[in-house]
């Protein structure tokens, strides 16, 4: 009996399938004796698992249950463990398929996942919704594609695993039209055991860890298998590779709590007003100046707090995204009723802002506003939402629809940073959808801000889960960062939030609110910081690069020789 012959009868139940090896050519002998051995030559991380048998529909029923099941680990359910099994069933799901299936596994997983997830969507329309769902679906579907040639196939294949995904979210989150980071696997992660790896190397680390920790409880969960389905069910190989997987599996949310989550700084009194909106939807602006008025009203009972005790004396005062519906800089009324309400409150304003930049365009701005002075420096939002502030293409897709009209006004970007001096501190100040992107937060905080600042306004959402996968962002930013995070939402939620991400207080959606607390300003840069984006472009790359090295075919003296 020959070697790969001894290897099936000692290991597995393939010893059946012995005589078909011989009549291979070279590189199907290869892939059949990897099969053969019960762990691969290179142990439980190395190749030879076997491929799951049965109906050829079930891995894609596997990648839209897996895809269902990983929605539950973001808001507003917020099951974060269930992230690492969720993210196993995909990866085992779409093991050992051919191009189409693996395809179908990853977009069915893209479908289990976004419907869900981004169901407030519908309200804006349904079509937006299931189009939006789609287009992400399609990316997991390629990921399907390259985890099939990863798992069990090359030696290590957790690590590329892992590193595939992270390439995946990549792209997602910058093309097309500046991508869509809602669903990466690090913002199912707010405050749990995997969030310190965020002060490490940023979210993406955060995304590498959930899902190396998830391929590795998808190799314990091969070995498991292979061995209920083997002659000799659980060998010392066998034990060895459930053990290692379910160990690893552990060890990795494990090791990030050496992290440290430093909190320590110096407070700052902040006020946060949220002066809510007329009613929620996608005309939540209604009247002209209602907006405005409602946030007035909020800082008056502000100053009248003050006065009476009940409020501390703030140092910075911030107003949400869209807080004042009218420019206040073209408009001489609105212009002295802000620069009335700073002066009352005494402290300077974060005042966010539509102003009027030329015939049909608008900006989204924040303005630094000065009791003694009026405005001063501004940023202006740079991460704008396609089809939410402007519309591509508007000519062509005017003719498609004619929901065009939702957003009548095309929002123009800024170019700048959003770090401002606001009184004592200075701010690294984010707009809304911002949140979601790595280097709108990061370049603020690199650029001096010491509080982070989100002045958001999802009013469109509200009832929704939208509002709390935002603020799960928020959190992962404070861990990533070392800063405490200010969330001036219009109409809800508006929290504080420590620099360890633990929320400290948070408001109501749709109720008229004022936060006033100290808040700890940091000025101590994370490693994440120092880093950059270097990290995600390294691990992303290796991804790509170790499944373009598995299309290739192994030169010749690479192959295992065939024996008479």
């Amino acid at each position: 009996m020959d070697r790969l012959q001894r290897g099936a009868v000692a290991g597995s139940s393939l010893s059946t399938e012995a005589p078909a090896l011989e009549a291979a050519d070279p590189p199907e002998v290869a892939e059949a004796a990897e099969a053969a051995e019960p762990l691969g030559r290179s142990g439980v991380l190395g190749r030879g698992l076997p491929n799951l048998r049965g109906w050829a529909g079930w891995p894609v029923i596997g990648g839209l249950v897996s895809g269902v099941a990983l929605s539950a680990a973001y808001p507003p359910l917020g099951w974060w463990p269930i992230a690492v099994p969720a993210t196993a069933g995909v990866i085992l799901a779409a093991r050992g398929r051919g191009w189409r299936g693996a395809l179908l596994v990853g977009f069915a997983a893209g479908l289990g996942e976004f419907l869900p997830l981004i169901y407030w969507l519908h309200v804006v329309t349904p079509l937006a919704w299931v189009v939006l769902a789609v287009a992400e679906a399609c990316y997991l579907a390629v990921l399907g594609l390259g985890l099939s040639r990863l798992v069990g196939r090359v030696r290590a294949w957790p690590v590329w695993v892992a590193c595939l995904w992270v390439s995946e979210e990549l792209v997602r989150s910058r093309w097309p039209l500046g991508g869509f980071g809602w669903g990466r696997l690090a913002f199912s992660q707010p405050d749990t055991p995997f969030t310190g790896y965020a002060a490490l190397a940023g979210a993406p680390l955060v995304t590498f860890a959930v899902a190396l920790s998830a391929a590795f409880l998808a190799v314990g969960a091969l070995a498991a298998a292979q061995a209920i389905g083997g002659h000799r069910a659980w060998s010392p190989a066998r034990l060895a590779g459930v053990a290692v997987g379910l160990v690893a599996a552990l060890v990795v949310p494990l090791l990030a709590l050496l992290v440290p989550r430093p909190t320590a700084g110096d407070p700052i009194q902040v006020a946060v007003v949220q002066g809510n909106v007329p009613h929620p939807g996608t005309h939540f602006l209604g009247r002209a100046e209602q907006v405005l008025d409602n946030h007035l009203s909020e800082t008056a009972k502000l100053v009248s707090g003050i006065a009476t005790g009940s409020f501390k004396q703030p140092q910075i005062v911030l107003w949400p995204e869209n807080a004042s519906d009218v420019d206040p800089l073209t408009n001489a009324k609105v212009y002295a009723q802000v620069q009335a309400a700073a002066k009352a409150v005494n402290a300077p304003m974060l005042v966010g802002a539509v102003l009027d930049a030329g015939p049909d365009h608008v900006t989204n701005t924040g303005i630094v506003w000065s009791p003694t002075t009026g405005p001063g420096e501004s940023y202006t939002k740079r991460h704008l939402v396609p089809f939410g502030e402007y519309i591509p293409w508007r000519g062509f897709v005017s003719h498609l629809t004619d929901l065009t009209t939702l957003v009548p006004e095309n929002f123009l970007p800024g170019h700048t940073v959003g770090a401002l001096d606001v009184g004592p501190t200075r701010i690294a100040d984010v707009m809304c959808f911002e949140i979601a992107f790595d280097d709108a937060v990061r370049s603020g905080v690199t650029h001096g801000g010491r509080i982070i600042v989100v002045q958001t306004n999802n009013a469109t959402y509200m009832g929704t889960a939208e509002t709390r996968q935002q603020l799960a962002m928020s959190q992962l930013r404070a861990v990533e960062h070392g800063r405490s995070v200010v969330v001036a939402a219009t109409s809800g939620i508006s929290a504080i939030i420590a620099p360890d991400g633990h929320v400290v207080t948070q408001t109501r959606e749709l109720t008229p609110a004022i936060i006033d607390l100290p808040v700890v300003e940091r000025s101590q840069l994370t490693l994440a910081d120092h880093l950059g984006g270097s990290p995600e472009w390294a691990i992303g790359i290796l991804g790509v690069l170790v499944v373009v090295a598995s299309l290739l075919p192994l030169p010749a003296r690479l192959r295992p020789r065939r024996r008479p």
